[in-house]
């Protein structure tokens, strides 16, 4: 049965996408729309959407570029809403940690009972990081993580790479640390499933898999 996604959710992920827009069009806002979509890891129609939707409410204005591209930049009142949200981020993050720390936990026990001593992990975020802390003291080895372009060339002390035939050495299977579905992270996923069979890639509660079009509304 498909999860039904509530009003609370929707907000949760609107003010996500808006507060890291903020963030990208302070550090560069002459940047293109494509890499504030690469940056945020969203469609670049979504961009578009939610650019106007910061103008119409006086966050961002926007100036004409050469080549015909704009250049963007944050009003007084988006610097307010901007420092608003990290606020409520940061509230929130708190909470994150705390449910992430026991997802990762458990999921890493469940790791372990299948005999799964040598992981990779499918994404480069929060969880990510919070895996690494967790898996200290499991005794299973990261061996690395597989995220798709675009990511560093290192993440939390760990190498990346592309895909899975770039990962080195013995792996027994994968633990799903990117946070949300896409296109690129459905791919791995599945790619992951065929590689080390479906069993050996674990999926933390925390991490939601549901398209991104069914949660990505702009109001």
């Amino acid at each position: 049965m498909e999860r039904v996604v509530s009003e609370s959710e929707r907000e949760e992920d609107s003010d996500r996408i808006i507060l890291g827009l903020l963030n990208s069009v302070e550090q560069d806002g002459a940047r293109s729309q494509r890499h504030f979509a690469a940056e945020l890891g969203i469609a670049l129609g979504l961009v578009n959407a939610y650019l106007n939707r910061c103008i119409k409410k006086g966050l961002v204005k926007a100036s004409q570029a050469p080549a015909r591209r704009y250049a963007y930049y944050l009003t007084p009142q988006g610097f307010a809403e901007k420092s608003r949200l990290t606020v409520e981020y940061l509230s929130s993050s708190f909470g994150f940690f705390r449910k992430a720390k026991a997802d990762c936990s458990r999921a890493l026990e469940t790791a372990k009972e299948r005999q799964l001593k040598r992981l990779v992990l499918l994404g480069a975020s929060d969880l990510a990081e919070i895996a690494t802390i967790c898996a200290i003291d499991t005794g299973i080895v990261l061996v690395c993580i597989v995220a798709p372009s675009n990511a560093p060339d290192r993440f939390v002390g760990l190498p990346v790479v592309g895909d899975l035939d770039a990962v080195e050495g013995q792996v027994d299977g994968a633990l799903v640390t990117a946070l949300f579905s896409t296109p690129e992270v459905d791919v791995l996923i599945d790619s992951a499933r065929k590689k080390f069979g479906a069993d050996a890639v674990i999926i933390p509660e925390l991490v939601d898999l549901r398209p991104r079009k069914a949660k990505e509304r702009v109001s």
